[in-house]
């Protein structure tokens, strides 16, 4: 899927892969983020660590009925607040698909898949 924008210049598509780079990049640069997870790979309870070009794995999104809605998987920093946590990366990802792309997203949805010491 992607999303399809007419300007007066002309059509716009953007695809999920983009949206999801740009949410998980601004999310891995929010305070008490260690990485991003992947959505389907939890073994033995351990989630891996995405990689920068990998965070389209631990997105996902979804349109439905017009409206945009973002998955996230995420693992925080230990000794974090994780209501904090979520709450700034909700509103930091918001603010840039919305400042980048010029979208409105209807929700971002934070799903904690581990908590680990941040290697600083």
């Amino acid at each position: 899927m992607s999303i399809e924008l007419n300007t007066t210049d002309g059509q716009v598509t953007i695809t999920n892969d983009v949206v999801a780079t740009i949410a998980g990049g601004t999310a891995v640069e929010c305070y008490g983020i260690v990485g991003m997870a992947s959505k389907s790979q939890i073994r033995d309870g351990i989630a891996e660590i995405l990689k920068k070009e990998n965070y389209s794995r631990g997105i996902i999104v979804r349109q439905e009925d017009d409206k945009l809605h973002i998955d996230m998987y995420i693992i925080v920093s230990y000794g974090t607040k994780i209501s904090e946590v979520a709450s700034n990366v909700q509103s930091q990802v918001k603010y840039a698909l919305s400042q980048s792309l010029g979208l409105d997203i209807d929700s971002v949805n934070i799903y904690i898949q581990g908590v680990r010491v941040s290697r600083d």
